[in-house]
């Protein structure tokens, strides 16, 4: 450590001296808003620190100069910095050409004004539009950019500018390890990255202890108590600005429905800001006893309010960054922040789409305490950027260089490679068969192999291996392209690791096995792997029935019984991968064996070897065969006799067939009060047979309010690969899985 502070110093001692011993480094920091000046406040009282190596010179634009918004600009005074400049560059509207005129004024205006500091280096926050405009003209006007909190993933066109001015910044100063990692496959150059940790923090980690009560009753009256009101700062989407006006309406009407002391913050200058003002007023927040709504809060008086509130809710990035420094609960609504790095105190709302939504989220949040994330910094950026600052050689070339990785000799692309079909390879290891297929994005089988399903562990790992490497081969001849490989099995799976936990008796030597290794290194393809339940589920919430619905239950009907939950469009895989053994749900105390050990589970009753079994007491009781069947002497009894002799008036083959029925619907009777889907959906060759009855089941036993359910049969004709293929389509193109 000391031995690095050495050469730290060394290093600055040069940089001084390149640079010439009385030269200062002429610092420019333009603030557009309230949000980014609370980033950059603490950068600059640094700077004003350190006049031997520094001249600060501040211009200030966008919002802070509008009344709407509270003329923001005093508090920059009230801190007693000097303001060089004031530019008005926003251009007054209620869409998305607003925001481009104002781009487009601040970049008529911003060259005069830098013709004249002359800076050295201008500081840049964050992914405002006013900031693009800032970066642009410094670009084009060969100043050097530092750019603060580059890197970042949150969400809407936000992305787009901070990348943006990630590309024009000749330095980048992050906050996050991973925002780090960003920067660095975005081809920035290491050495010009410096990962210092939010400056806000600085001043956050040492704020708690002051005098609050008095800043509490000044915001929010006289008679309100630590962690009994909330925070509530939400901006336009300008992506999607019709649904973000929806989704502030329904907010607050949860607020008013949730009956606490709130302090609602006027939104940013954006594409929609006024229609979400109008919302306000057309709800009386400004009048209502229980709302105080405000254009502006100074920053370190918002530190003490969220810091000691029940709950802040709404999409502000301070929500899911600073406020996690205090372990206060969070409520992200929508998509705004989606892609942030946040502490457990957050609690996202992807959907808002209803009041009770929301209204629900507000009750499990409100009044909470979460342990104290220091994610976004550790109170220490502001020496880090300093002392970055200092080690800026100003004789460097000011051109970027782009760190770009290595890559293979450019191969000319023809048409046959524009025209590839997005592909999985679908691998199903039943009882019996073990079947590879190709598998188009739209769920096209493209190709499938089978082979019977060996009886031990070597030879069943050998011939996946063979048939893959076959399949992948012919994907070429098929013009398909292979994005990776999903795995359905019996048995019980952990999907996070790849590996099968344990198995049904009807696969042996599957138990603890590693798939995904083997497989993903044979072929060099990402590997996922899943329960045959499971994946059927999944195909049915990519393909089938299941595709847009939010609750619905998969049962497959077929040698054994097995199913998938999807609650909230997400499957269900519980603590220990045990979730949806459907087939062992226990519908009688003393029913006959189950292959699981117990007794009267519904696998024991309506699986086609339960069937098969029954059908085989029959016929050695010469009670199967009756008029119109015929059997070879050589042929094995199986379910499909059991289930034609019902059809040709079999009565003992219809009972059993009957109590079968029953035993399922009881189990869906038992899933409907759980789990509560709007769906089942019955798959497997059996389902046709059984739907009926479950429907009947369900008339009978089940509660008034579940009876409603839709109860279908899959129209999918390979659920297992189908679901096998959605495990790797899913994932590979950018779905939530």
């Amino acid at each position: 450590e000391v031995y690095f502070k050495n050469l730290s110093k060394q290093k600055q001692k040069e940089v001084m001296e390149k640079n010439g011993n009385n030269h200062k480094l002429r610092v420019c920091v333009a603030t557009c808003n309230r949000a980014d000046y609370s980033k950059l406040a603490p950068i600059m009282f640094g700077i004003k620190a350190e006049p031997q190596f520094f001249e600060l010179d501040v211009v200030v634009l966008g919002s802070h100069l509008i009344d709407d918004y509270g003329n923001t600009y005093r508090m920059i005074e009230q801190d007693d910095f000097d303001i060089h400049t004031r530019l008005h560059t926003i251009v007054r509207g209620e869409d998305e050409a607003a925001m481009v005129e104002s781009v487009g004024l601040a970049l008529v205006k911003l060259p005069d004004v830098l013709n004249r500091l002359k800076p050295d280096i201008m500081i840049v926050h964050g992914d405002r539009f006013d900031a693009l405009a800032l970066a642009t003209s410094a670009a084009l006007m060969n100043i050097r950019i530092l750019h603060i909190e580059g890197g970042e993933v949150s969400g809407t066109i936000d992305d787009s500018i901070r990348h943006a001015i990630t590309k024009l910044a000749h330095y980048h100063v992050c906050c996050t390890r991973s925002a780090e990692q960003h920067l660095i496959a975005m081809c920035e150059d290491h050495d010009r990255i410096l990962l210092a940790g939010c400056p806000s923090y600085d001043k956050l980690l040492s704020a708690k202890n002051k005098d609050y009560m008095s800043i509490i009753r000044v915001w929010l009256g006289e008679d309100v108590k630590t962690r009994d009101y909330i925070v509530a700062l939400q901006h336009p989407v300008t992506t999607d600005i019709k649904h973000s006006i929806k989704m502030f309406e329904l907010t607050l009407d949860a607020l008013i429905s949730f009956n606490k002391r709130t302090l609602v913050l006027f939104p940013n200058v954006d594409a929609g800001d006024k229609e979400m003002v109008r919302v306000m007023r057309k709800k009386g927040i400004e009048h209502h006893p229980n709302f105080r709504a405000v254009k502006h809060v100074p920053f370190d008086q918002f530190i003490q309010l969220v810091a000691h509130a029940g709950c802040m809710i709404g999409n502000s990035s301070c929500g899911v960054r600073e406020v996690g420094a205090f372990g206060t609960p969070v409520i992200n609504l929508g998509t705004r922040q989606t892609g942030r790095e946040t502490g457990e105190n957050v609690l996202h709302v992807r959907d808002a789409d209803t009041q009770d939504k929301i209204l629900h989220a507000l009750q499990l949040q409100f009044g909470k305490q979460y342990p104290c994330s220091k994610i976004y910094g550790d109170g220490n950026a502001v020496p880090r950027i300093l002392k970055f600052l200092k080690s800026i050689d100003l004789k460097e070339p000011l051109q970027k260089k782009f760190c770009f990785p290595p890559v293979k000799d450019n191969i000319s692309q023809d048409i046959d490679h524009i025209l590839e079909t997005q592909s999985a390879l679908a691998v199903d290891l039943g009882g019996t068969n073990l079947r590879v297929a190709i598998v188009s994005m739209k769920g096209e089988i493209v190709k499938k192999y089978t082979q019977l399903n060996p009886k031990t562990y070597e030879d069943r790992l050998e011939l996946i291996l063979k048939m893959c490497v076959e399949a992948a081969s012919e994907a070429v001849n098929v013009n398909c392209r292979i994005l990776g490989v999903g795995i359905s099995t019996g048995g019980r799976v952990n999907p996070r690791e790849g590996i099968v936990l344990h198995s049904t008796k009807l696969i042996q030597e599957w138990s603890s096995v590693d798939l995904r290794t083997p497989i993903s290194d044979a072929l060099h393809l990402p590997v996922w792997v899943d329960n045959d339940g499971n994946c059927a589920a999944l195909a049915e919430r990519k393909f089938g029935h299941g595709k847009g619905v939010e609750n619905f239950v998969t049962l497959i009907t077929g040698t054994g019984i097995g199913g998938g939950i999807v609650h909230q469009h997400e499957l269900i895989h519980g603590s220990s991968f045990c979730a949806a053994e459907l087939g062992h749900i226990v519908v009688s105390l003393d029913g006959p064996e189950c292959l699981c050990g117990s007794q009267g589970c519904i696998e024991a009753y309506a699986s086609g070897i339960a069937l098969q079994r029954e059908a085989k007491k029959l016929h050695d009781d010469d009670l199967l065969l009756v008029e119109g069947m015929s059997m070879k002497k050589e042929e094995t009894v199986s379910a499909a006799h059991l289930i034609q002799a019902a059809k040709l008036g079999n009565a003992k083959a219809e009972s059993i067939l009957r109590t079968a029925g029953t035993a399922l619907g009881l189990g869906v009777v038992n899933i409907l009060h759980t789990v509560n889907p709007s769906l089942v959906i019955l798959s497997g060759v059996l389902a046709n047979h059984y739907v009926n009855a479950v429907k009947d089941v369900i008339n009978r036993q089940a509660l008034s309010s579940v009876k409603t359910v839709d109860v279908v049969v899959s129209n999918l004709a390979d659920p297992a690969l189908l679901g096998a293929a959605s495990l790797v389509l899913d994932y590979t193109t950018r779905r939530i899985y």
